[in-house]
């Protein structure tokens, strides 16, 4: 008997009715992207920071070459 928990509390999946088995799939497919979308904004973030971290490295040698 596969058990869940939401919101504290724990049930078996069995004892759901067809509806019930059917919106907790959709929770964990929700779930899932969730996840996904989370790793994807993590890969963006570091992305971004790799990106200004150069531009103010360029900025920097625009600085000094001009004085």
């Amino acid at each position: 008997m596969p058990k869940v928990t939401i919101d504290d509390f724990e049930f078996n999946t069995e004892d759901l009715c067809d509806e019930g088995k059917v919106e907790l799939s959709r929770l964990q497919l929700i779930e899932l992207q969730l996840g996904k979308l989370k790793n994807e904004l993590a890969v963006y973030k570091t992305a971004r920071n790799a990106y200004a971290k150069k531009l103010k490295e360029e900025l920097s040698n625009l600085n000094d070459n001009s004085s």
